[in-house]
Order: structure tokens, then C-alpha cells, then sequence
């Protein structure tokens, strides 16, 4: 796959796509080099780094095109980007929709909760109505420059009008022309059983699984048993590197030197091999004053 081309092809093949959460071009990159085919672009996540702060609609739509942007110059794989509810209402998720595309993202996705928004497994939700959300799905539609570039809806209607609403409305979102469907915090495997057998035949799902969340976490093996088209891990990053760099400050200040923690670490020339840094170096000599005639 490219950037802008074939992650629709890609997800009505019977394989999951493995897709994990980034929120800079830094672990991009990083994920790119692992071998993953596309990314997901965390708006929690952001929030976490950029912010430092929880994922309650703190994170604003410049913010999270920014970091699309860096990763998009980075890296060449697929992205799906959260834009959390689109940032205001039908049009403002044109806008959204354009900037975001303009920027890099080749799927976007948007949720039916009612500002401020958080996340999807902390309580406290609430949604705006089933045909405001249809509305923005419609809007989202419209907006896009390219067919190639994808819709995902969410519905957070577990949590806040129960699991038969939920379904519902994620009918009512495929109806209005989503591309994929993210039915948001299934509690039990009956209630992920369910979601399979309503759409599962009908239009690709996508699966989060949240370490501490409220869907019991499933390897990729056993979503795509399900009939799961794509899984997302969108917080993975994030929380690991929340353990190793409290670790990593634990042993600094303790022993006041990093030659403790070395053993975790990348050293300055390790870094510098991950990051391509001769390469970029080297092919920029061709520009150099000396190698011009």
C-alpha cells in the first residue's frame, strides 16, 4: 500500500490489518521499520504527549493536522486519523475532512459524542442525536477529495443508550455512506459476537483494543477469526513508554548517571542508525556547493 491508495482494497481482504497507534514521527517510523502496513493516529495519545493531559477534548483540529503532517513527511504508509467528533458540526467536519486529507490522512475517523468529548472507555459520555451524526457522516463524504480516502464512523452508544441503540445507530451510520464501521467498548465476547454477526458481511469493521479498557483485549489472530477487517492498539505506545521513561528517571535520579539504565537504551550512534542520519547526510551532498558545476 501506498499513502493514498489501496488501504479500501486492502481491508475487504479476509487478513486483519494490524494497525498501531502513533502520535509523532518519531514512532511512525519506528512502526514502519517493524514492518506494520498502515498506522492509526491517536487523538488520546496526543492529548498524553503533546498535552499532557487525559483525553477529554483538549486536543484541537490544527493540533492533531500538525502531527499528521510530520508523520505523513516521514512516513509513507497508510493513516488513519481520529478526528475525535470532527471538531463542531457539519461544517465544521468539512473543513476537517480537507485539512486533514490536504495533510496526509487516508482514512478519518469521527465519533458521535457530544462535545467536550473523552475517551471512549472513561465514563461520563454523552452523544449528540443519531441524525446529527448521519449529517456529519454525509458532510464528511461530500468533503473528501479522493474515494480513496476513507470514512470511519464510531459510535460511543454502548456506554450511554445501551448495546441494541448502539448497533443501531452504526446501521444508521453504514446507511449514510461509512466506509467502516468502529463500534466503540463491546464489554463481552456476546456483545463482540453481536457486532459480527449484524455487519460483519456487510462493510469492514474495526476492533480498539485498550490495555485497562472495557472490550477484554484479543490478539490479531483472534479478531480476524471474528471476521475483525482492522485492529487498532491505539494507546500501546504511549503507555509503554509512560513505564519506560519513569523507569528511566527512577534510575537516573537515583543513581545520578544513565549507566544503569544502559541495558534499555539506545547509545548517540545507535540512535542516529535507527533514524537514517548518513543517508539523509549523504544524499544531501549532491546539493553541496563543491559537487555543483
Amino acid at each position: 500500500m501506498t499513502e493514498q491508495t489501496g488501504l479500501k482494497a486492502r481491508l475487504e481482504m479476509p487478513d486483519l490489518l494490524l494497525t498501531p497507534g502513533v502520535f509523532d514521527a518519531f514512532g511512525a517510523m519506528l512502526a514502519e521499520q517493524a514492518g506494520f502496513e498502515a498506522l492509526y493516529v491517536s487523538g488520546a495519545s496526543i492529548a498524553y504527549t503533546r498535552l499532557g493531559r487525559p483525553d477529554i477534548g483538549l486536543v484541537g483540529m490544527e493540533e492533531v493536522a500538525s502531527v499528521v503532517g510530520h508523520i505523513r513527511e516521514r512516513v509513507d504508509l497508510p493513516l488513519v486519523v481520529d478526528a475525535d467528533t470532527g471538531f463542531g458540526n457539519a461544517i465544521n467536519v468539512q473543513r476537517t475532512v480537507k485539512v486533514f486529507e490536504r495533510a496526509g490522512a487516508t482514512a478519518i475517523q469521527l465519533e458521535d459524542q457530544a462535545m467536550p468529548k473523552r475517551c471512549g472507555h472513561l465514563k461520563g459520555k454523552s452523544l449528540v442525536p443519531t441524525a446529527e451524526m448521519t449529517g456529519k457522516i454525509k458532510a464528511a463524504v461530500d468533503a473528501r477529495a479522493s474515494e480513496e480516502t476513507l470514512i470511519v464512523a464510531r459510535t460511543d452508544a454502548i456506554a450511554v443508550e445501551g448495546f441494541a441503540p448502539a448497533l443501531d445507530r452504526a446501521d444508521a451510520y453504514a446507511a449514510a455512506g461509512a466506509d467502516v464501521l468502529f463500534v466503540e467498548a463491546p464489554r463481552t465476547a456476546e456483545e463482540i459476537q453481536a457486532v459480527i454477526d449484524r455487519f460483519g458481511t456487510r462493510i469492514p469493521l474495526l476492533a480498539n483494543m485498550v490495555e485497562g479498557g472495557q472490550t477484554p483485549l484479543h490478539d490479531a489472530a483472534q479478531l480476524e477469526a471474528l471476521g475483525f477487517s482492522i485492529a487498532i492498539f491505539p494507546g500501546g505506545l504511549a503507555r509503554a513508554l509512560a513505564k519506560a521513561g519513569a523507569d528511566y528517571f527512577a534510575s537516573l535520579k537515583q543513581h545520578g548517571t544513565t549507566d544503569a539504565f544502559r541495558d534499555r537504551m539506545l547509545d548517540f550512534t545507535e540512535l542516529n542508525a535507527v533514524l537514517g542520519t548518513d543517508d539523509i547526510l549523504s544524499s544531501g551532498q549532491q546539493y553541496d556547493a563543491e559537487n555543483q558545476e
